[in-house]
């Protein structure tokens, strides 16, 4: 057969000068990796050249070896007996101790070299209950003249312990807390809390109603029988908490009869609206529009956080 793999070739010729060698040694003369060696010689072998691949090995060693490998890994180590190598033999390997191996006990008398002498078994003094200790007698606690409260909503003004009065005086659970409503006239700057313990003081600067001309102008038209009406409110953060919210989303005109009038969805370019979110020390300007009918009567302008919270409404009445 022919060799043309060039490398082949080269491992053939070292193979035919050396005539007999290991693997390893053959691979390290050409530089090779002994695996590749190995799997390019055994190929070569099974293609009819006269070659042959072989192992040599201490069967001693091996099987040293793979008692190790096949012994539990608790079993604890005896006194080491090596093997002592063979000569002429390289060892790819470090010789490690081997357990000696003993011969089992006779069957007779299994325990004889580790058992006492028959005799009674001592054992320890009667097992007794083991005495708890006891502390001194419990005494009941003094009862207090007033139970603890629980904390109110935080930022307000009953954020404080219910177990510690307050400095005006003791403090009258039996009465709920009444919060005076918060109103005034156009013109006039009401102080109150947002949902997220914000100091806001809002201002209603000024009411223009009817507001047709500015509705108009911006490029609005009106349908027959409605009215716009414009609300500028100034809104200061007297606080530390920035207010997140659109000062006028719940910006309402109030009639005579209760009813509410929400703000319509548009801004004149002459009376620029309000902006989202207002920081601390910061004062928001701005203009709110509505659209209403012709007839209706307004009597008053409410703010508040969110509709549901009467406590923070400001009301300014329209005369």
């Amino acid at each position: 057969m022919g060799v043309t793999d060039p490398v082949d070739a080269r491992l053939l010729g070292v193979v035919a000068e050396m005539g007999r060698a290991a693997v390893h040694e053959v691979a390290a003369r050409l530089g090779m990796d002994p695996r590749e060696a190995a799997a390019r010689l055994v190929a070569l072998s099974g293609s009819g050249l006269p070659l042959l691949v072989g192992v040599e090995c201490d069967p001693n060693g091996l099987r040293a070896a793979l008692a190790r490998m096949s012994a539990p890994m608790s079993a604890p180590m005896s006194a080491p007996m090596g093997y002592p190598p063979q000569p002429g033999y390289a060892q790819p390997y470090q010789q490690q101790p081997v357990a000696p191996q003993y011969p089992p006990p006779q069957q007779q008398d299994p325990y004889a070299y580790q058992q006492p002498p028959s005799g009674p078994i001592r054992t320890g003094p009667p097992s007794t209950p083991f005495p708890v200790p006891t502390g001194p007698p419990s005494q009941p606690f003094p009862a207090v003249s007033e139970p603890i409260s629980m904390w109110g909503p935080p930022q307000s003004s009953s954020w404080a312990r219910g177990d510690q009065p307050a400095a005006g005086g003791p403090m009258d659970r039996t009465q709920p807390a009444v919060r005076a409503t918060r109103q005034g006239k156009v013109g006039a700057s009401l102080e109150t809390s947002g949902l997220e313990g914000e100091r806001l003081a809002i201002q209603l600067v000024e009411v223009v109603d009817p507001a047709d001309y500015l509705f108009t102008a911006a490029g609005y038209r009106l349908q027959p029988g409605e009215r716009s009406i414009v609300v500028h409110t100034e809104l200061t953060n007297r606080g530390t908490v920035p207010f997140a919210t659109l000062p006028d989303l719940y910006l309402v005109l109030v009639s005579p009869d209760g009813q509410s009038i929400s703000k319509a969805p548009v801004s004149l370019s002459s009376r620029p609206p309000h902006r989202i979110g207002v920081q601390p020390g910061e004062i928001a300007s701005g203009h709110t529009v509505y659209v209403v009918p012709e007839q209706t009567v307004i009597s008053s302008v409410r703010w508040s956080p969110r509709p549901d919270e009467e406590a923070l409404t400001l009301t300014w009445s329209v005369d």
